[in-house]
């Protein structure tokens, strides 16, 4: 039996293939199907998400929402559910909800498309930098009235980690039901 020998270069570089293969394996970004669940959507997170419920005031129209919600590196993406008394108010709900996240970053809007529309829906996109915590940040929102229904499909995070393609899986994926 023959030994063959390897140089050191060789080495090196099959073992830096060998760990660049592993990185590939484990993603940062772990893209799943989450699901509303008192007011139905799909939409793909980048992490194991978590729901909770609250009661807002949108203007003067109190209502229940579901946040559904998973944050990478400071990054959180994030799906508002709630279902209002009438259809005819939708429009100023929107409103409301646009106003609320402009304020909570203390920001301006900026010109911007937002990827993936929904045919047929009333929408709204925001797309917002501002400050909080001392630090720049970005916001893009999608708010979304379905009949009585309105959606928030939102990304907040630092201005500079939040990518172009992670915001495109993400608003594009969003389907609600």
């Amino acid at each position: 039996m023959t030994m063959r020998h390897t140089s050191p270069a060789f080495s090196f570089a099959l073992l830096a293939l060998f760990a660049t293969l592993l990185t590939a394996c484990s993603p940062k970004y772990n893209w799943r199907e989450a699901h509303g669940e008192k007011i139905q959507f799909t939409v793909l997170l980048p992490a194991k998400p978590a729901s909770f419920t609250r009661q807002i005031d949108l203007d003067g129209l109190p209502v229940s929402m579901t946040m559904t919600a998973a944050e990478i590196d400071g990054v959180t993406f994030a799906v508002g559910a709630a279902e209002l008394a009438d259809a005819a108010q939708t429009g100023k709900a929107l409103e409301a909800m646009r106003t609320a996240l402009i304020n909570n970053i203390g920001g301006t809007g900026t010109p911007a498309t937002i990827p993936g529309k929904t045919a047929g829906d009333r929408t709204l996109d925001v797309v917002v930098a501002g400050m909080a915590h001392g630090q720049p940040m970005r916001l893009m929102a999608r708010l979304l009235a379905r009949d009585k229904r309105i959606y928030q499909v939102l990304i907040v995070g630092p201005e500079k980690s939040i990518d172009a393609e992670h915001a495109e899986t993400f608003f594009t994926s969003f389907a609600p039901s």
